[in-house]
């Protein structure tokens, strides 16, 4: 069972507390100059007897004209692709009712692999998706880092994503958290 979603990340830093003397309030000079992002999709997988998985792809976006500015069909299905490979069985992926999980493009994507069936889960609750628990996390461990380009930015966020991967105990928590799932792995 995996459930994916995505998210994205500008080079200005989410705000956060810091340890300033009071009424000293630290300024902290970030280039915002551009559009310069980055955009994150990736599924939590679960597979019983197995630990749980993260599995996510990025891309960044440096603002030049032509260039694709997020994830699209293709890339979602080439990120389930991945996944199928790496778990090695049948996926049920759960995930939000986003314009591109939805459209015809898509749906003609999801009927080739029969070995994919999908579940979507209602816009109104994001709290029942263990993937937002890893976007947040992920954001909160980025406040207050000013990285001078989207490639420092990048390189950040694949380091925390990385060291995310190799905590099976935290993922467990995210999806905990979500309450849909009480048996252990």
């Amino acid at each position: 069972m995996c459930f994916a979603d995505e998210s994205g990340q500008l080079l200005r830093p989410p705000r956060a507390r810091t340890w300033a003397r009071r009424g000293r309030t630290p300024v902290l000079r970030v280039r915002t100059a551009g559009k310069a992002r980055l955009s994150l999709a990736g599924p939590v997988c679960r597979k019983p007897g197995h630990r749980i998985r993260l599995i996510y792809r990025m891309m960044v976006h440096r603002g030049r004209t032509g260039e694709k500015k997020g994830f699209r069909e293709a890339d979602f299905a080439a990120l389930l692709d991945a996944a199928h490979r790496q778990l090695g069985g049948n996926i049920v992926l759960v995930w939000d009712s986003h314009v591109h999980h939805v459209d015809a493009a898509m749906r003609a994507l999801i009927d080739k692999r029969t070995w994919l069936t999908v579940f979507r889960l209602p816009s109104y609750a994001p709290e029942l998706n263990p993937a937002e628990g890893v976007w947040a996390h992920l954001k909160r461990s980025l406040a207050n880092l000013a990285p001078f380009t989207i490639d420092g930015l990048a390189a950040a966020v694949r380091t925390r994503l990385k060291r995310l991967q190799y905590r099976p105990d935290l993922l467990n928590g995210f999806i905990a958290q979500t309450g849909l799932i009480t048996t252990p792995p």
